[in-house]
């Protein structure tokens, strides 16, 4: 198979950058990414993201035929099928590989969603005990949580589409899944920081929104059902919407401003 060069990759595209008239920060700020991006793929740390290569072939004034083989070519040549095809299934393998690695991340979570999952549980049994009227609020909303876990610690996609960082994107979709933040755009830049905190919070909500109630209770503190439930509800969608309103909006143009 076809491999690329890292380090006459990152020349050519030095090359055609200072050709362009370019500085590495005003080449990252047409991408939509950091200045530090572009330098490790000119020192040959790392390669561009496939969603990448056609953006960066489009301004640096090649195909991205030419931008994966790291030279020109020359008028009128036309390369042989099998070749072009060995380069796309490069690009194409490279991006899988990414992914991987991102899934290999993901895998911390494990221990930390099984134990939140067992000491929420824990604490709604022990709410479950005392009969509360409100119970069934309460259950719901740490089921919500577990559930939440689930995708967020397991299934959600680390890394967004290309177009997220091209658009000015304030929802983001996968599948049934919809999370909608008015005032706050999506993009790979402040999307990791999102999941962590999703992530956070699902587990934590899952062992202290059954403690907290519990613990409200065994101290004697007694309020209405109605006002238990709104004040379950405040809670949970406060702690939610508010850090990752802060941490979607704090990295939102980080690497834009360097």
């Amino acid at each position: 198979m076809f491999e690329i060069d890292k380090e006459k990759f990152g020349s050519f595209v030095s090359e055609l950058r200072k050709e362009k008239g370019y500085t590495q920060k005003e080449l990252a700020k047409q991408l939509y990414v950091s200045d530090k991006a572009v330098s490790k793929w000119e020192t040959g740390n790392s390669i561009p993201d496939t969603s990448l290569l056609v953006p960066l072939a489009e301004l640096l004034g090649v195909s991205v035929t030419e931008l994966l083989m790291c030279e020109r070519m020359a008028q009128n040549v036309t390369m042989e099928t099998d070749r072009v095809e060995d380069i796309v299934k490069t690009a194409i393998t490279y991006s899988e590989e990414k992914a991987e690695r991102a899934y290999q991340v993901k895998s911390r979570w494990f221990a930390l969603y099984g134990i939140s999952f067992l000491l929420g549980a824990a604490g709604l049994f022990l709410n479950y005990r005392t009969k509360q009227s409100f119970f069934d609020s309460l259950a719901i909303l740490t089921v919500l949580c577990a559930a939440f876990g689930v995708y967020f610690c397991f299934f959600v996609k680390t890394k967004l589409p290309g177009f997220y960082d091209e658009q000015k994107v304030t929802i983001f979709y996968d599948g049934p899944f919809r999370m909608n933040m008015l005032g706050l755009k999506f993009n790979n830049r402040n999307w990791p920081h999102i999941i962590k905190v999703l992530r956070s919070w699902c587990c934590l909500s899952m062992i202290f929104l059954p403690a907290g109630v519990f613990l409200a209770e065994t101290v004697g503190l007694t309020l209405s059902n109605t006002t238990w439930r709104w004040t379950m509800l405040a809670v949970f969608f406060s702690t939610l919407l508010i850090p990752v309103y802060v941490v979607g909006r704090k990295y939102e143009n980080d690497g834009e401003k360097k």
